[in-house]
């Protein structure tokens, strides 16, 4: 049921990360890249009004790919752990700092190696189930790409590019998240696209 002001009722909560992400309204969100060295980019998650939501920080060590999605106050909510130099592309998420096997909240890999457009197939948990729980649909020519749950739509992100921009190591994305949806688990999601189009 919708209501005026886009508040939204009775649609079934996707809660990945946990239920104070979701909201019973769209969710706008900025989120902001800064690369600080070769392989070291930091992501910076702002609402509308400038309040900082989320930060995300991490690296490359032998050949692994760590993201480590953070509070505001600096507390490890999520951390992304990815194999670089594989066709896959795949990545692992895990609750917290434990990475281990039986603490994974969702897992993501491309749909074919030699795509010819960016889609990514996310399934809660691990690799073992056939069919994915998301999708993740974008194209080569830009890193905009849009999320879907089945047929819903669950949210929508547009990359502000800009030469100036590129050259300052500076990069930033307009998320748009529907009523009931995880902004966190969207936004890990960005953070392995991104990380994935980066040589």
């Amino acid at each position: 049921m919708d209501l005026s002001g886009g508040w939204t009722f009775g649609v079934p909560s996707i809660s990945v990360l946990g239920d104070g992400y979701c909201f019973p309204y769209p969710k706008e969100l900025i989120v902001k890249k800064k690369i600080k060295k070769l392989s070291n980019a930091q992501f910076e998650v702002f609402d509308q009004t400038g309040n900082l939501l989320l930060q995300v920080d991490g690296g490359v060590w032998n050949l692994k790919m760590k993201r480590i999605l953070r509070d505001p106050a600096g507390i490890p909510i999520l951390t992304l752990c990815g194999k670089a130099l594989t066709f896959w592309h795949k990545w692992k998420a895990h609750g917290g700092e434990n990475t281990n096997e039986n603490n994974i909240l969702f897992s993501v890999k491309q749909s074919h190696p030699l795509q010819i457009k960016k889609e990514l197939h996310v399934f809660l948990a691990n690799f073992k189930k056939k069919i994915p729980d998301f999708h993740v649909t974008g194209s080569y020519t830009s890193l905009s790409f849009k999320v879907f749950k089945g047929h819903r739509l669950l949210a929508e992100v547009k990359h502000n590019f800009t030469l100036e921009s590129f050259c300052k190591g500076k990069e930033k994305y307009r998320v748009k998240v529907y009523p009931e949806v995880d902004f966190a688990f969207i936004v890990a999601l960005l953070v392995i696209l991104d990380e994935n189009d980066t040589p």
